[in-house]
């Protein structure tokens, strides 16, 4: 694992040492980080690199993850769902398994009640808290959700557990919560540039790994990473796909302003372009639906030799690395998202993304400036097309894009403001504070 000192290079002497003195002012603090898995998704990869980072910083760290069942799975699955604004049913039976399993994994960390900081990650353990009514320690629910728009019902179950915590933290000012009466931070999620998805990968080594998934090197690459979830819309990139190279005789007047320049596009939204679609992730262990929605993306890409479905292995991180970097486009076409650090990742590599206009991808992608954020099937295939057609574009696109992660959403940064969180739970009045 990489020290706080290995990021120097990247961010500088003064940023680490910033962290090094707040960490020395919480040092031997109790911090305790508990999710629903160890691997797949977003809040494990983050965990993964934030914690041994803290507890450089003297901090006294530990990461916990609850157990359950099938049923309880589906159920935390039904509740993300309703929290990005979905319609589901969700019956009493449904909510008293949810709190049953709550209760029984509280059982096993009696301990939570004397730890400083406690850090619950999503819906899934959010109701540990109502077993710890004489807890000594701040407790935080950190939501990697896009909440702006929930399910009422859902919403209102949580929230009468939120409401118990010390602090909130969502990614962006939009998914902050009104009808919360406790703090509220802006935390957004980082990227790790030293670790194995992310570091400079040599040639040789990309040939290898794209070879042993038949990726050809000769043919232009679209590429999605991230779990098979209907809400990351695999379906609509494969849809996509099959727009961008056989367009038919549609006709799309789209033209784009870049550069002090107007580029028409309506020239090449006819040509056929021979392009390749890697669609790639895991299976989260905490998402029941990830198995349903593969095999239907499956089904969708019979027929073409030219469409990768890829389900990789936990840490599989070299594979992605390579995957992005080789990419002449990535996608990240989500209805409802929270983040999506496939989004920081692409661009810390130099790649333009096209995006969803969705949760907190357009923190990520400026619009026109390093990628592209899009509404529909439609327009995905419109940029898609032009960044193919306009390699000079959309490497001015993709410098773009590694500068801005570089300032907004390395894990130094992240690091920075946890303990920043922390500090300000101890000594600062209750008021809205974004670091």
């Amino acid at each position: 694992m990489p020290s706080l000192r290995d990021y120097e290079e990247i961010v500088g002497a003064e940023a680490v040492n910033e962290i090094m003195s707040l960490g020395e002012r919480l040092a031997g603090r109790k911090i305790v980080h508990i999710n629903s898995t160890k691997v797949g998704g977003g809040v494990a990869e983050i965990l993964q690199k934030l914690i041994p980072l803290l507890k450089e910083c003297k901090l006294n760290v530990e990461w916990r993850v609850i157990e359950g069942d099938d049923e309880f799975f589906r159920i935390t699955k039904d509740f993300h769902n309703a929290l990005h604004g979905t319609d589901v049913e969700i019956s009493q039976v449904m909510l008293d398994n949810y709190l049953k399993v709550n209760a029984k994994n509280a059982q096993q960390m009696a301990d939570l009640s004397e730890a400083d900081f406690v850090i619950i990650h999503d819906p899934q353990p959010v109701a540990l808290i109502k077993h710890f009514p004489k807890r000594r320690g701040k407790w935080i629910w950190r939501c990697h959700i896009d909440v702006s728009t929930p399910n009422l019902r859902v919403w209102e179950f949580l929230k009468t557990f939120v409401s118990q915590y010390n602090a909130a933290v969502f990614h962006i000012d939009k998914f902050a919560k009104k009808d919360l009466l406790i703090r509220q931070f802006i935390v957004p999620p980082s990227i790790d540039p030293l670790s194995p998805k992310n570091i400079e990968i040599n040639v040789d080594d990309i040939d290898k790994i794209l070879s042993k998934h038949g990726i050809k090197k000769n043919k232009p690459i679209i590429s999605q990473i991230g779990r098979f979830d209907r809400l990351k819309d695999p379906a609509g990139v494969v849809k996509m796909y099959k727009c961008v190279k056989n367009p038919g005789e549609v006709v799309d007047v789209f033209r784009l302003f870049m550069g002090g320049d107007f580029l028409d596009f309506t020239r090449v939204a006819k040509k056929r372009i021979d392009c390749q679609l890697v669609l790639a992730g895991g299976l989260a262990t905490d998402d029941p639906e990830g198995q349903e929605v593969y095999q239907e993306v499956v089904r969708m890409a019979e027929g073409d030799k030219d469409i990768k479905i890829l389900v990789l292995p936990p840490f599989a991180d070299i594979d992605i690395n390579v995957i992005q970097r080789a990419s002449q486009v990535v996608l990240q076409k989500s209805l409802k998202e929270g983040f999506a650090l496939t989004v920081s990742e692409a661009l810390w590599k130099g790649t333009p993304v096209v995006g969803g206009n969705a949760g907190g991808i357009p923190l990520q992608i400026i619009d026109r400036i390093n990628g592209f954020l899009v509404n529909n099937i439609e327009e995905a295939a419109d940029r898609v097309r032009f960044l193919l057609m306009n390699p000079q574009k959309a490497k001015e696109m993709g410098r773009a894009g590694r500068e801005h992660v570089k300032k907004n959403f390395l894990i130094t940064r992240h690091v920075r403001d946890h303990l920043l969180m922390y500090l300000t739970l101890e000594l600062i009045p209750r008021k809205l504070v974004q670091v």
